[in-house]
């Protein structure tokens, strides 16, 4: 067997393993972004628990074969690279939105998230929402105002009564 197809199989493989095996993916082309702006959003997405693997399209391609990102083939352009994770999809994507919008050469084609193809409009949408502690927060807050307002009412009518007690006990002659 040649050095070439083993090194070009452990490609394909690696590639599928991280779209397959991770909870979200994305997709983009690197045209004219420069190694040092590209180890720059490596490091970056590294803090994030995020991998960026770069691959040659015919790779990518081959890798991609039968897959949720099958339909995203046809967009690819210059050099390939995947970001995979298994942490919060919205954080990743912001970072790749920020870098996009400071390196016009970095394209976002696309991703899977939980298994759902995501296009690139999906991405941008995506890199919009809160992280998901906040979503979190919000939900929490979301299901305790009723309870609060409930513990507010309840404590406001226990004031009232205990007002009014005190009241018929002075009339009477109490203290």
């Amino acid at each position: 067997m040649k050095v070439g197809k083993v090194y070009r199989d452990q490609v394909v493989k690696t590639i599928k393993n991280g779209i397959e095996k991770q909870d979200n993916a994305f997709i983009v082309s690197c045209l004219k972004v420069s190694s040092t702006d590209l180890c720059a959003l490596r490091k970056t997405l590294q803090q994030k628990k995020a991998k960026v693997y770069v691959s040659r399209n015919a790779l990518a391609k081959t890798a991609m074969k039968g897959t949720d990102f099958a339909a995203l083939t046809e967009t690819l352009e210059g050099q390939t690279a995947f970001v995979w994770s298994n942490t919060d999809a919205a954080v990743i994507s912001k970072e790749l939105i920020k870098f996009a919008e400071k390196h016009e050469g970095l394209i976002i084609r696309g991703g899977i998230l939980s298994g759902s193809l995501l296009k690139k409009q999906d991405v941008k949408r995506l890199a919009d929402l809160p992280a998901k502690e906040v979503l979190l927060a919000q939900l929490l807050g979301t299901l305790q105002s009723p309870m609060t307002r409930l513990a507010r009412a309840l404590n406001g009518k226990t004031t009232e009564l205990i007002l009014i007690l005190k009241q018929l006990s002075e009339k009477q002659g109490g203290k």
